[in-house]
């Protein structure tokens, strides 16, 4: 018997990665602007930015998504009614024809979009070292310790994203390529997205295991299993995340300062709230606050 082969095609082949970002900015933010010969990706993860394209103005939201094209210059501004944003940055090297479909393009991510997006920064997270907060820290430096084929995963999880992004504007996608849920998963997703949007109505409030039992009439071991096998870490780990983040977001604002945003956060006291907050990000809030500062005036 002979055997034939057939070359696989590759519609989108990402030949190199230059940069890896996730950007946390402040009201009154500005990137005075850069062009340079390879794509460019913006994702807002959280919040709203002002982006500029060549002649283009673009206002962008929670969920979408901007590319820029090899040589066209654009800026980024963040402005006082913004809300502070959190945004995703990745520029790479792809001579694909395909690429072309992303030419001027602003797009709102989907859930499956925004699936492959997570996967792409937890296998960037795990390849390259921080910081990755730095707008002018391009190097990427490789971690000793990654995890086994990170940059490959990146890569194809990318390269994935890309392609269904362009399949969006051309095809469906076959039934039989659909992922197929069951009537568990989707409690399970149901049940998740209550007891997190209960946690960010109670920011403030001393939040218990038994009380978000109670709130979610299930039982605790339910909801310790819950959020292992859908977020990785346990109900009341995510809820001081959540805290963090809001804290963040709050002192980007600039419109409290420290002891008010504790007090909003149902903190007792300052010392608490820092020492937490120390815990989380590996620098105090005034640091943090600093930081936030420097990236703007830089």
């Amino acid at each position: 018997m002979e055997f034939t082969s057939v070359a696989l095609q590759q519609s989108i082949t990402i030949a190199k990665l230059y940069s890896f970002h996730y950007f946390e900015y402040a009201k009154g933010y500005v990137f005075e602007g850069e062009a340079h010969d390879f794509w460019e990706l913006l994702y807002v993860d959280k919040g709203e930015v002002e982006v500029r394209a060549d002649d283009r103005t673009v206002q962008l939201s929670e969920g979408e998504m901007i590319f820029h094209k090899p040589g066209e210059f654009h800026t980024v501004r963040v402005a006082e009614r913004h809300k502070p944003p959190n945004l995703v940055v990745i520029s790479f090297a792809c001579a694909s024809d395909a690429m072309t479909g992303f030419e001027e393009r602003v797009t709102d991510l989907g859930k499956r979009e925004r699936e492959l997006l997570a996967l792409v920064l937890k296998e960037g997270f795990g390849a390259f070292a921080p910081p990755f907060d730095d707008p002018l820290f391009h190097r990427l430096t490789p971690r000793p310790d990654a995890p086994f084929g990170g940059q490959q995963l990146m890569k194809s999880y990318l390269e994935t994203l890309l392609i269904l992004l362009l399949r969006g504007e051309t095809a469906a996608e076959p039934d039989a390529l659909k992922p197929t849920y069951t009537q568990k998963d989707n409690a399970d997703q149901q049940l998740l997205e209550r007891v997190v949007a209960f946690m960010k109505e109670h920011l403030a409030d001393h939040l218990t295991l038994d009380r978000l039992c109670r709130a979610a009439h299930v039982g605790r071991t339910r909801l310790k299993e819950l959020f292992q096998s859908r977020v990785g870490t346990g109900a009341m780990e995510f809820f001081k995340q959540l805290r963090i983040a809001e804290a963040k977001t709050l002192i980007r604002e600039k419109q409290y300062n420290l002891t008010e945003i504790a007090a909003q956060l149902g903190y007792g006291s300052l010392h608490y709230f820092s020492r937490d907050f120390k815990r989380a990000t590996g620098m105090s809030p005034s640091e943090y606050a600093r930081s936030v500062k420097a990236r703007s005036e830089g």
